[in-house]
């Protein structure tokens, strides 16, 4: 895939995503045919911000959820900086077609890692780590039917990344704790209640964000220092509708909340 058509479908994806419209897929002309290609795509829509890129999410951690979107392992895609919301925040649903909730931990890196000849290990990569922090991801597509596009065309619509909040960095000595045993927990205020863990995700969030450096360092990409990597859900996604309040907690590593409009 050329530069330009990379830089072409990006454009097309970043235009349905601000109008809040959908496409059945990218054009022929336009469409990736590898996930490499779907991540030059997705490297593009970096011109869709003016802000220093704020960090990454990784999607289908779990088998349940590849084979939801029909997809053999998990995607990165980017958070750019206008995707963050603060604790409390309240998001309209009208133009989001996934309406789900995931409840998960992110990692902000105080080094960065950069490219090289072979995979970091989990403990370099936790050592290169500085904070650990309670997230709620809002996902959403361009596609009408996320489905059926495929790993590539997925990752080109910057892996379903639409809204994200971000709590505080958790006080607890959290390098103590069994992140993949730690459980956490939700609620949608009179409705319904949630429970998860941390080995819903890859088998454990550290697991989870060594995948991504590796899948980064694959593709010549420097994980920078600041930037934050929430990992995955560590519950199923939690349908919500207008009117919903989801409370999430964390386990000790604090509280979150959201409202959907």
């Amino acid at each position: 895939m050329t530069p330009q058509s990379a830089k072409t479908a990006a454009e097309l994806l970043t235009r349905h995503w601000d109008a809040g419209t959908r496409l059945d897929h990218l054009p022929e002309a336009l469409r990736p045919a590898t996930r490499e290609d779907g991540y030059g795509i997705q490297a593009q829509w970096l011109n869709h911000t003016s802000k220093p890129l704020f960090g990454w999410k990784i999607a289908a951690t779990s088998v349940a959820g590849q084979r939801h979107i029909n997809v053999d392992g998990p995607l990165a895609g980017r958070l750019l900086a206008e995707m963050v919301l603060p604790d409390g925040a309240t998001i309209p649903l009208a133009n989001c077609l996934m309406r789900v909730a995931e409840v998960e931990l992110a990692l902000r890196f105080e080094r960065a890692l950069p490219p090289r000849g072979r995979p970091y290990s989990v403990e370099e990569v936790m050592a290169a780590v500085g904070t650990l922090h309670p997230a709620i991801e809002i996902p959403d597509s361009r596609y009408t039917d996320f489905c059926a596009v495929g790993a590539p065309q997925l990752i080109a619509d910057n892996a379903c990344t639409h809204r994200f909040i971000l709590g505080p960095a958790a006080t607890r000595r959290w390098r103590d704790v069994d992140l993949a045993a730690h459980a956490v927990s939700a609620e949608v205020a009179g409705k319904s209640r949630h429970d998860g863990k941390g080995a819903n995700v890859l088998g454990d969030p550290r697991i989870a964000l060594a995948w991504i450096v590796n899948e980064l360092n694959a593709l010549g990409i420097t994980m920078g220092a600041g930037e934050v990597v929430t990992t995955g859900t560590c519950v199923t996604p939690i349908p919500v509708v207008p009117g919903d309040v989801v409370k999430a907690s964390y386990g000790g590593f604090g509280e979150l909340s959201v409202r959907f409009a």
